[in-house]
């Protein structure tokens, strides 16, 4: 795998700068019919919504680059939420200092278990992280009777979900470090390389001497700690965790990926085009909010655009090809 393949996770093509010119298109649209949208504390205020959705779409991009599927980001997102803030409920200074941490290792360790799960037993990641999911779900009914679960956020959740840094929204920051340590990660090592070859040809990949499970288990587990960073910055920003708060995440996760450019097949896309599609469907969903659309018809609206976005692309790759 060359370098300059590796590159490409990064390189600025139409498909990655295809979500930022739909938002800028929403921003200039809306803003002459409701020019409060031109604001700065609009547009900062999006970019700190969109970072909870871009955070978990980060995680979601490493494995769709695999051509696999993560489907247990709803209830990850969740537990973590809810460990992390039984933690800092519980009034122990060491274990409210720890929570952070531990929602983070919850993550990953429930996003190795997909990764053996896909790699050694060769289970469909969909079947088998839908399942894990379903599992987590049963976990947390028990460990809270069904109720709203017990807990607070600790000050460094509540300031890095709500928090800003001259000027800037803390959460947004935030994403753009994980962004950054990721994107160094799938393009200065191995790791990286490895990743979009197997996502291309695991088969071949894997005769050519790589060990793709290992690859397969670090990219999911990479996935279940974003899926934790981003249960554990909505916690911050609700001051709690509540049941199924991830719920709503799932689908916007996988759109975003996929809109910024990722095929859903593996092998294709960046990190860069994935900060597009998130930003895109925030501002989608906030404008259409504004508008005071009915439910039923922002609905069918969010669903056109975004399939039209998909098919353009689509249309756009075969005329390539």
């Amino acid at each position: 795998m060359s370098a300059a393949l590796s590159q490409r996770l990064v390189r600025p093509d139409l498909d990655t700068l295809m979500p930022f010119l739909g938002a800028g298109i929403l921003v200039v649209a809306a803003g002459v019919v409701f020019p409060q949208i031109l604001g700065a504390n609009y547009l900062l205020q999006q970019l700190q919504i969109a970072a909870f959705l871009g955070v978990l779409a980060t995680g979601a991009t490493i494995v769709i680059l695999l051509g696999h599927i993560d489907l247990s980001v709803p209830w990850t997102l969740s537990g973590a939420a809810i460990l992390s803030t039984a933690l800092v409920g519980s009034g122990d200074p060491v274990l409210s200092a720890l929570a952070m941490p531990a929602g983070l290792l919850f993550g990953a360790a429930i996003g190795l278990i997909n990764g053996l799960g896909v790699a050694f037993l060769r289970i469909p990641s969909m079947v088998w992280t839908l399942a894990v999911n379903s599992m987590l779900l049963g976990l947390a009914v028990l460990n809270t009777g069904g109720f709203n679960p017990r807990g607070e956020a600790s000050d460094a959740m509540v300031f890095l979900a709500t928090g800003s840094v001259l000027g800037i929204p803390a959460s947004f920051l935030t994403w753009m470090v994980l962004v950054a340590l990721l994107g160094l990660v799938m393009t200065r090592t191995g790791f990286g390389r490895y990743l979009r070859s197997a996502g291309f040809n695991e088969k071949a990949t894997f005769l050519s001497g790589v060990g793709t499970p290992g690859v397969i288990c670090l990219a999911f587990a990479t996935a279940g700690a974003c899926s934790a960073l981003g249960g554990i910055l909505l916690a911050g920003y609700a001051n709690q965790a509540y049941q199924s708060m991830g719920d709503p995440f799932l689908l916007p996760t996988i759109a975003a990926v996929v809109i910024g450019g990722t095929s859903i097949l593996g092998g294709r896309g960046g990190l860069l085009g994935t900060i597009g599609g998130a930003v895109f469907i925030t501002l989608l969903t906030s404008i259409l909010s504004i508008m005071q659309i009915q439910e039923s018809w922002r609905n069918i609206i969010f669903g056109a655009i975004i399939l039209a976005m998909l098919l353009f692309q689509s249309l756009r790759k075969r005329g390539a090809a």
